[in-house]
C-alpha cells in the first residue's frame, strides 16, 4: 500500500469517526437531564475550552495566538462565529431533549442547500443546472414539511441557517479546526462561566446536586465537543473536499435513524414525503459533485498527456541524431 493510499484510508477512518460521533450525539444530551438546555450549553462552553486548552498544551500549538490578538477585524469575526454557533448548539440541545431529533436531523440535511443559497446571494457564485434543480426541490421539501408539521420547521431551518452562517464566517477567519474552536470558546467562556456561577449562587444549578456521575457527564460535554472536531480536522488534511462533502451526510442519517427507531418520533406520510424530497435534492448535489470531479480529473489527465506529447515532440526535433 502506497503512503498516499494509507493517508487516504486513515483520513476516511477519522472522517467517519467524526461524523459518526456527531450523528450519535443525540444519545448523550438526554443523559444530562434534569439539567436544562441553557445550563447544558453553558457547561459545554466552559468545559470545551478546558478540553481544547489541554490539547493545545500537549501539542504545544500556541504560536497562532499573538498574531491573532493583533487583528481586531479577525477577532470580531471570531466573536460573530461564537455567537452563531452558540445559537446552533443551544437549539440543537433543546431540540434533542424536547423530542425533535428528526427535525434536528432535517436541519443538517438542509444545510448544504442553504450554503449553496448563501453562495449565490452573498458571494455571487454561479450554479450549475443540477444545483439549481436541487435548490428548487429543497424549497418544495420545506413547503411539504411545513404542511406536515402544521408550521414552518423552524428548528431545522434555524439550525441550517445558523450552521451555514457559521461556515461562511469561519471561511473568512481562516483558522484550523482546533484553533478556531479554542478562539470561539474563549469568547464564550466568561459569559458561560458567569451563568454557571449565577445558577450555583441562586441554588438552581444541577452541577453537584445530582450526584458525582451527573457532574462528570456535564464535564465530559467538553470532550464530546472537542474529540469529533479533532478527528474532522485530521480527516480534512488527508481527504479531498469532495469526499468530506459526501461524509457529512453520515451525521444527519444517524440522527434521523435515532429519532425514528430509538426515540420513536412520529413520521406521518407527509413528513416522509418531505424528507424524500430533501434526499432527492441531496442526491442531485452528490451526482453533480461526482460528475464535476470526474470531468475535472479527465481534463487534468488530458492536459498532462498533451504536455507529455509536446515535450516528446520537442525532444525529438532537437535530437541531432534523429534530426
Amino acid at each position: 500500500m502506497t503512503p498516499q493510499s494509507q493517508q487516504h484510508r486513515s483520513g476516511l477512518a477519522y472522517g467517519m469517526a467524526a461524523y459518526g460521533m456527531w450523528g450519535l450525539v443525540p444519545l448523550f444530551w438526554p443523559l444530562l437531564e434534569p439539567t436544562g438546555a441553557v445550563e447544558i450549553l453553558a457547561h459545554r462552553m466552559v468545559w470545551s475550552l478546558v478540553a481544547v486548552a489541554l490539547i493545545l498544551l500537549v501539542m504545544r500549538r500556541w504560536s497562532w495566538i499573538p498574531p491573532l490578538l493583533r487583528q481586531p477585524a479577525r477577532l470580531g469575526m471570531i466573536a460573530i462565529a461564537a455567537a452563531v454557533i452558540s445559537v446552533n448548539w443551544g437549539l440543537y440541545i433543546w431540540g434533542v431533549n424536547s423530542g425533535h431529533v428528526v427535525e434536528t436531523s432535517l436541519g443538517y440535511f438542509i444545510n448544504p442547500l442553504v450554503s449553496i443559497g448563501f453562495g449565490v446571494v452573498l458571494l455571487r457564485e454561479r450554479l450549475r443546472p443540477a444545483q439549481w434543480a436541487a435548490v428548487g426541490v429543497g424549497v418544495a421539501a420545506v413547503a411539504v414539511l411545513s404542511i406536515g408539521y402544521g408550521t414552518l420547521p423552524w428548528i431545522a431551518l434555524t439550525l441550517a441557517f445558523s450552521f451555514a452562517t457559521y461556515g461562511l464566517v469561519k471561511k473568512r477567519i481562516g483558522l484550523g479546526g482546533l484553533e478556531s474552536l479554542a478562539a470561539e470558546t474563549a469568547v464564550q467562556f466568561l459569559p458561560a462561566l458567569g451563568f454557571v456561577i449565577f445558577l450555583t449562587a441562586s441554588g438552581e444549578s444541577t452541577f453537584g446536586s445530582e450526584g458525582a456521575g451527573h457532574s462528570a457527564l456535564l464535564v465530559s460535554s467538553g470532550l464530546i465537543t472537542a474529540v469529533p472536531l479533532i478527528c474532522f480536522g485530521t480527516a480534512a488534511v488527508r481527504l479531498p473536499l469532495s469526499t468530506i462533502g459526501m461524509l457529512q451526510y453520515i451525521a444527519p442519517i444517524f440522527q434521523f435513524a435515532l429519532g425514528v427507531a430509538v426515540f420513536h418520533e412520529s413520521m406521518p406520510p407527509e413528513r416522509w414525503a418531505g424528507f424524500a424530497l430533501v434526499w432527492l435534492a441531496l442526491a442531485l448535489l452528490i451526482w453533480d459533485a461526482l460528475r464535476t470531479a470526474r470531468r475535472a480529473r479527465a481534463q487534468l489527465h488530458e492536459a498532462a498527456a498533451r504536455a507529455a506529447t509536446a515535450k516528446r515532440n520537442g525532444d525529438t526535433a532537437e535530437d541531432p541524431v534523429l534530426g
